[in-house]
């Protein structure tokens, strides 16, 4: 005859599994509009500047097999300011599941990855036009030949998260609430002086971001702050 602990013990494994199962993902929520890519969506050129394909930049590539899975698609283009000549690097990565084992991978990582000093890394609100605020990031991440300075940011599903930490609870509140939700790593670089690279590229994400379509900006920014993009 099974004893009482053993009851207890066999009633709180069936409870369990009970509610991991309950509290797993089932809806997919994706911000990419259906029939788009993220090729299509980032603009080639837009007023100021004009684009070409770039095949260096640090990415998913370069760090690793397991950072390659994590997307759909990457784009790596190098802009140019016709005004000034200033070339600006970008990396769109997209993931059309962002789950436990498929996860953004932030500049954090795959920067020393592969062989970079971080000098500074911090969050930051940049202010776009229409009133809002995209949540990025600043690093500066160096080598003994050049000096690049970043500013990224990361959506996952509706959620814009700036650290590590906000990205695993972004993560538990969109399976709590039965999402698989779709991301994006957005990185625009530049090399040289930061001072002056990163006032180029406060110039160059607001133009980039004005030059899509409304209807596709929830796409890099989230439903809500792409209302408010004017």
């Amino acid at each position: 005859m099974m004893r009482r602990r053993d009851l207890i013990l066999a009633g709180l494994g069936v409870g369990a599994f009970a509610a991991a199962e309950a509290l797993r993902p089932r809806r997919r929520l994706l911000l990419l509009r259906h029939g788009t890519t993220m090729e299509t969506t980032i603009p080639r050129s837009f007023p100021g500047w004009e684009a070409e394909t770039a095949g260096n930049l640090v990415g998913p590539e370069q760090a690793g097999k397991l950072a390659r899975s994590l997307y759909s698609e990457t784009i790596a283009r190098l802009y140019y300011e016709e005004a000034t000549g200033a070339g600006v690097m970008l990396l769109a990565a997209y993931g059309d599941t962002q789950s436990d084992l498929l996860q953004l991978h932030r500049p954090e990582s795959c920067y020393p990855a592969v062989g970079f000093t971080l000098r500074m890394t911090r969050s930051f609100d940049m202010r776009l036009p229409g009133g809002g605020t995209l949540p990025a990031r600043q690093v500066i991440a160096t080598t003994e030949e050049r000096t690049e300075n970043i500013v990224y940011w990361t959506r996952m599903g509706e959620a814009l998260p700036q650290t590590g930490g906000q990205q695993r609870i972004a993560r538990l509140d969109n399976a709590v609430q039965g999402f698989v939700p779709d991301g994006i790593l957005v990185r625009c670089s530049i090399l040289g002086d930061s001072d002056a690279g990163f006032k180029v590229l406060d110039r160059f994400v607001p133009a980039m971001l004005r030059a899509i379509p409304q209807n596709r900006l929830p796409a890099l920014l989230g439903t809500k702050l792409a209302r408010r993009f004017v």
